[in-house]
């Protein structure tokens, strides 16, 4: 009995990815940890190529594995692997040598969970910022408008001569306009009305709206996961939220006149997902998918900011309003986008949401 094998059941009961490859870089074993990690059956993979499992993005395959033989160990950070699967995690590494020469010992420690809570945790507070900011700034707008509109209301009584008074309407149109701008800046300021609903009914709802204002011209395609059970949150409030994206994709895939312009309605159950600093069992997973032209890579991380869009028609608050709607569910909205694909995607927890201002 090899040393591998005394040492396999103390490995199993590890929570830690551990893989164990012979002097051939051949799989010999690998805990249920890591057989979970990388989505592959020890059992029916035993004897293959390590390399055929996943490839390091900026490494030849196998390299860093034949040269951890030559050294104790070797430990890489935010490495980069691609799986069989076609999924890309991030993670943390580190490759032994067996003391008797008989393999290698890989521990692989995954961080895309951390990094992106870490990301989220940011952009959350850094949106959070700016959210009082221009709340703080809406207000003080609006107190003055008032003033004017009332004082231009007057000054039209008195006026002597009546042809004067399209300039004072000019200004109570125009004090009015502004105003509807603060408004839809300062967003929603209802809490949601929380009762049972179906994710699809909402989908299906957006889709309908989409297809009538496009007068046909956009194909909707649905990638549902029927076995989705309600969930508790706003029904009006997820199809605003859903609406504003759909309607964005849209205008974008008109405007630069996207052939076959296509949307994508997918559903999908996640499990043991963290939102910010909570962990949920369960969450909804609604992505919104386009065609388009995609939104430039320096723009993706500021779209959810107010005033900010990728459109010349664009008034940048549709985002912001569905950003605000999902935060108030306690969801989270993502946007990944390139040329010829973007991709929104919606996490709500299936838990009762506690409603958040």
């Amino acid at each position: 009995m090899t040393s591998q094998d005394i040492h396999k059941p103390l490995l199993d009961s590890l929570s830690t990815a551990i893989i164990l490859l012979d002097s051939h870089l051949q799989l010999c074993h690998m805990n249920p940890a890591a057989e979970a990690l990388l989505s592959i059956s020890c059992d029916r993979c035993r004897g293959e190529a390590i390399t055929h499992f996943f490839h390091e993005s900026s490494d030849t395959p196998g390299e860093l594995l034949h040269a951890a033989r030559q050294v104790h160990h070797y430990t890489k950070r935010h490495a980069e692997w691609q799986l069989l699967n076609g999924e890309q995690i991030t993670v943390d590494y580190t490759v032994t040598p067996f003391a008797d020469n008989e393999g290698l010992v890989i521990e692989i420690l995954p961080i895309d969970r951390l990094l992106r809570i870490s990301r989220e945790e940011m952009l959350t507070s850094s949106q959070e910022t700016t959210r009082v900011l221009i709340r703080g700034m809406a207000h003080e707008i609006k107190n003055p408008l008032g003033g004017i509109r009332g004082a231009a209301q007057l000054l039209a009584r008195e006026l002597p001569d009546q042809d004067l008074a399209e300039y004072t309407s000019i200004i109570i149109d125009e004090a009015d306009r502004l105003r509807n701008l603060v408004d839809r800046m300062l967003g929603p300021n209802q809490l949601p009305e929380v009762a049972n609903l179906n994710v699809h009914e909402v989908l299906e709802r957006v889709a309908t709206m989409i297809r009538a204002e496009s007068d046909g011209r956009v194909r909707i395609a649905r990638d549902y996961d029927p076995s989705i059970p309600d969930i508790r949150g706003d029904k009006e409030q997820l199809i605003q939220a859903l609406l504003n994206i759909a309607r964005n994709a849209m205008q974008a895939m008109d405007e630069h006149q996207t052939p076959n312009p296509t949307l994508t309605f997918r559903t999908r159950v996640r499990r043991q997902y963290t939102i910010g600093r909570r962990h949920h069992p369960l969450v909804v997973h609604m992505e919104v998918i386009d065609n388009g032209p995609g939104i430039p890579e320096a723009m993706v991380k500021q779209i959810f900011y107010p005033m900010i869009s990728g459109r010349a028609e664009g008034t940048g608050l549709g985002l912001t309003i569905s950003q605000h709607l999902i935060h108030q569910h306690n969801g989270l909205i993502e946007c990944h986008s390139e040329p010829g694909e973007t991709r929104f995607s919606l996490y709500l927890p299936m838990d009762p949401p506690s409603t958040t201002t």
